[in-house]
């Protein structure tokens, strides 16, 4: 099964910030014992790289990604840290190049036209949409997929639990990026990421 396959048969993929790595097995073991073995891990943190190699190297069997990836330089770390797939705020040419040359799929942050041809003109056709709710929501996403009809988005942004079932049911999402589980002890992680499973499995 490919990378995006697995992506949108989860529905969801938990954004997660590292701040200490000694924080990181715990609440990567949460995420899997919740039912959702997916990891987008920022590079907004000193210990990102480390984090990545971290779960890649504790946890086999989950998927383990890099996000706000800005520079080539950033990619080329998580991608050697083993990331399997990239996402970045924004859309970056030299990101877009450095995955492209490692076979790693990118998805680049768009929230306009022209930053979708963009994506697209580099073969992507499926993009992250943030900051999803300060950019319009649903309404923004639906009048773009109008425009752009092959193109798939994965929203991120004020997503949670309240308003994924709204997402999801548009055809064009192929799932939701969010930080609503990581709060908490990884006990509780383990619970509401279960909760959020259970939540996107009902998605229809």
């Amino acid at each position: 099964m490919d990378i995006m396959t697995t992506i949108a048969n989860a529905k969801v993929v938990p954004v997660v910030v590292i701040k200490d790595l000694s924080e990181a097995e715990p609440t990567l073991r949460a995420l899997c014992e919740g039912g959702l073995p997916i990891a987008e891990i920022t590079f907004r943190t000193a210990c990102a790289a480390d984090a990545i190699r971290l779960a890649v190297e504790k946890f086999p069997d989950m998927l383990v990604g890099a996000g706000t990836v800005i520079n080539r330089a950033q990619a080329e770390k998580a991608i050697a840290c083993g990331a399997k797939f990239i996402v970045g705020p924004g859309f970056s040419a030299e990101v877009a190049e450095t995955c492209q040359k490692a076979d790693v799929p990118y998805l680049p942050g768009c929230v306009t036209p022209t930053e979708i041809i963009t994506a697209i003109s580099y073969g992507i056709e499926i993009v992250k949409f943030f900051p999803c709710s300060n950019y319009g929501g649903l309404g923004t996403l639906k009048a773009l997929s109008a425009a752009f009809p092959s193109v798939r988005f994965l929203p991120t942004g004020g997503i949670s639990a309240d308003n994924l079932l709204e997402y999801l049911a548009f055809d064009k999402i192929v799932a939701c990026g969010g930080s609503w589980m990581m709060k908490g002890t990884p006990d509780e992680i383990r619970e509401k990421t279960a909760a959020a499973v259970a939540l996107a499995a009902s998605a229809k």
